[in-house]
């Protein structure tokens, strides 16, 4: 696809800290702007080259432009990455539309699932945008490390191979790798169940419990995604990549992260709206729990933690409680579901 090569144009579509990185990165291979909602944070991008509302003393490429005009960052891309939360993803995505150029690709950044429809965000951009290829890019990627210079990699992944091979070279970087894939439906599966196994990780975390606990945690967690990936429509060495294992490491250990976060602080006895009242970010995990608990029975797949984190954040059932629910089963294979 001639469009997408090394003098590609970039809107990238959101300006919280994985929007900004991400444009942040891509401006140094290819011209890329950054449409953010708030013109105050599009005019500190200009003039200082910071997003102090995001990523607080990180410093952003020079050359990354920024604009509060929707149709000014979008109507002249030859690729538009959308990094808003999933439930904004669809009205924004619908504003942009008429200004998006014909056929050109769109790649989601968003690890999450759409709350009425249970649509991945790739689904959500086909019937908004019908006929443009659309692709995600994922992998255990910390907002404020990528921008460090910390070595990270992620999975580019769309429909067709080459232009999933084109987009590598506008996202990679020297200690930003990026490898293809054309397993859509699995990347964004993984990037959107990995943040609720985050939030129980989170609450063995917040209850002191130790290193095996966690192990045993995300580990059975890996198998839960896995099960209901493949039963969606992946494939099964997706979720034992970057996209899968990979991201959920990162998000069940790093104290960066917003889900894990939630799950400690709900240990803590914490109410849930005052946890995320101070978050200047969305979990992503709070809203998919339900979702992810909704596909779990529309594809007949048991899903043991991932139940006990939707208690938590939707029942009112409190972390101690999910802890013990846990181990009330009996266990059988390692291929088992508890």
């Amino acid at each position: 696809m001639s469009q997408v090569s090394r003098k590609a144009r970039v809107a990238v579509v959101g300006g919280g800290s994985w929007g900004t990185t991400v444009a942040s990165l891509t401006a140094r291979n290819v011209p890329t702007v950054l449409w953010t909602r708030r013109a105050e944070i599009a005019e500190e991008i200009e003039r200082d080259h910071v997003n102090s509302a995001y990523l607080a003393g990180e410093l952003l490429d020079g050359q990354l432009r920024a604009t509060s005009s929707l149709e000014e960052a979008v109507s002249q891309a030859d690729v538009v990455v959308m990094a808003v939360p999933s439930h904004g993803f669809r009205a924004v995505l619908e504003r942009a539309a008429a200004h998006v150029r014909p056929w050109i690709p769109i790649v989601s950044l968003t690890k999450g699932l759409e709350q009425n429809t249970h649509q991945r965000m790739t689904q959500v951009i086909e019937e908004v945008l019908p006929g443009h290829p659309a692709g995600v890019l994922a992998g255990p990627n910390l907002a404020k490390e990528v921008l460090g210079g910390y070595a990270a990699a992620a999975v580019i992944a769309m429909p067709d191979e080459h232009v999933a091979a084109a987009l590598q070279e506008i996202f990679r970087r020297t200690l930003f790798r990026v490898y293809a894939s054309t397993d859509v439906c699995g990347v964004e599966i993984a990037g959107a169940l990995k943040n609720v196994f985050a939030i129980s990780a989170g609450m063995a975390a917040g209850l002191g419990t130790g290193d095996n606990t966690r192990a045993l945690v995300i580990a059975r967690s890996l198998a839960e995604m896995t099960r209901l990936g493949v039963a969606m429509g992946g494939e099964s060495h997706t979720f034992a990549g970057l996209a899968g294992m990979g991201d959920l490491l990162a998000t069940c250990i790093s104290p960066l992260s917003r889900n894990r976060h939630v799950g400690e602080e709900l240990a803590r006895g914490r109410a849930l709206a005052e946890i995320t009242d101070e978050m200047n970010m969305v979990a992503e995990g709070i809203k998919t729990s339900r979702v992810v608990m909704e596909l779990s029975r529309r594809h007949e797949v048991e899903m043991p933690i991932a139940r006990e984190v939707d208690r938590v954040v939707n029942e009112g059932c409190s972390a101690q409680e999910a802890f013990r629910g846990l181990f009330r089963t009996r266990p059988t294979t390692e291929l088992a579901a508890n």
